[in-house]
């Protein structure tokens, strides 16, 4: 961390004290609107455990990082910048900069050739004195068994200034004496602050928040865009993405994988109560029905998939087959009964309307208050439970409705032979259920 950057940590009232924002991102973008035209700095807000997460993950403290890799200083500089009016244009995009890597001032002394060698004087007596500016190691002294470097260091009145510096005598093989200034150039130059490494290759980092729009898209916009716009010098050149966003990737890897076995295990244990892959589907439609739900609570609540609304879906996976299960159990009930299909359908939907309103409400209200949270780890919680609870409501309704179809349309072997007899005019009393 350079001597340039610092970290102002700011402690919020209770959200009910506030008066010109209701939630914490509004209360950014007052604190931005405020602070922008100051001069000379640049303002990244974030979350101080979040910050140091980014910063143990892949060394940078945003969402979404451009990391910039290659051997010249002064390119990786003006592609940094080109990066970095790039993802300025993107929509959703906040606190946008590149960190700081130029502005430190260095004193450079660089020996003329020519003029060393019209008086007679070695490189290294020159270079021997623009070593004493700093410290020049002459030898050691002994005090008992302990050592201390002994170095020759110009006063700080020669050190002042590159004037001071110029006008430092230097003895010639013939005895006169020449002012440094000339025998070598010296001058102030702008080098760089921080030159930082990874994997033995120079990178400069281009950082931005996002607000607004879900980190998935605006990171793959902002890779098409950076791929096509900022073109860079075939070779040792290259444009990697970390920050937050190298979480996102990370858990979506792990989701290609969890979301189908959870599916996998809900099915099967579906099968394994009802001894029937037929009734196992019957149960199982309601998780997509579920899922309608919860992507049109999303919507309406204006929300981005995120990978809480993800691990949302599927905690509702298991949730959302409840209902069905409560419907096609009294189904297979009445049936075993000796129930005709239609009647056993009719009547368990308004026998079972009851427990499938109550099992719904108990799903859904516990994660009400998670929902419309405002507090610590709200950002978290709100996208998981509002999927779970539009996701139940959804699941609910079609059980009610759809199921029935469903079960009418897909009844069978059973169902298809007793309608096929009831037609015939043949059925003196009722057909035994063969389902198991």
């Amino acid at each position: 961390m350079g001597v340039e950057l610092s970290d102002i940590f700011i402690t919020l009232k209770p959200g009910n004290q506030w008066k010109r924002a209701t939630t914490q991102y509004e209360l950014a973008a007052l604190i931005q609107e405020e602070l922008r035209d100051m001069p000379g700095q640049r303002i990244a807000m974030t979350q101080p455990i979040e910050m140091r997460m980014n910063e143990m993950t892949s060394g940078v403290r945003s969402d979404v990082a451009a990391i910039l890799y290659g051997d010249d200083f002064d390119l990786l500089a003006r592609k940094a910048a080109e990066i970095e009016r790039v993802l300025k244009s993107i929509p959703g995009a906040e606190d946008v900069g590149t960190e700081q890597i130029t502005g430190q001032p260095a004193l450079q002394i660089r020996v003329n050739q020519d003029e060393i060698a019209r008086y007679g004087i070695p490189a290294r007596t020159v270079l021997e004195l623009v070593q004493s500016l700093g410290s020049k190691p002459v030898g050691e002294v002994y005090e008992g068994q302990l050592r201390f470097p002994l170095v020759v260091r110009l006063p700080e009145s020669v050190r002042a200034s590159p004037e001071t510096i110029g006008a430092v005598l230097v003895t010639t093989p013939s005895g006169e004496r020449i002012p440094l200034a000339r025998l070598a150039t010296i001058e102030t130059v702008q080098g760089p602050s921080t030159i930082k490494r990874e994997w033995y290759q120079r990178r400069i980092t281009v950082s931005a928040n996002v607000r607004g729009r879900d980190m998935g898209s605006f990171a793959a916009e902002a890779r098409q865009k950076v791929a096509q716009l900022v073109q860079l010098p075939p070779g040792r050149y290259r444009v990697e993405w970390g920050g937050q966003f190298e979480h996102l990737r990370h858990a979506r890897q792990r989701l290609l994988i969890v979301v189908p076995v959870a599916l996998a295990l809900i099915f099967g244990l579906l099968y394994l109560t009802y001894r029937n892959v037929i009734d196992a589907l019957r149960v199982f439609t309601g998780v997509p029905f579920a899922w309608v739900g919860g992507i049109f609570a999303l919507w309406m609540r204006d929300m981005p998939f995120s990978i809480s609304a993800a691990v949302g879906f599927v905690a509702l996976s298991g949730v959302a087959v409840l209902d069905d299960m409560l419907l096609v159990s009294y189904i297979r009930q009445l049936r075993r009964q000796g129930m005709g299909l239609e009647p056993a359908v009719e009547n368990a939907a308004m026998t079972r309307l009851r427990p499938v309103l109550m099992t719904a409400l108990v799903a859904s209200l516990g994660f009400v208050p998670m929902a419309f949270s405002t507090g610590m780890g709200a950002e978290v919680q709100r996208p998981l439970a509002t999927v779970v609870i539009g996701g139940v409501f959804s699941a609910m309704v079609m059980s009610l409705l759809v199921l029935r179809v469903l079960y009418m349309v897909f009844s069978g072997p059973v169902g298809r032979r007793q309608r096929s007899i009831r037609l015939a005019g043949t059925e003196s009393r009722p057909v035994p259920d063969l389902m198991p």
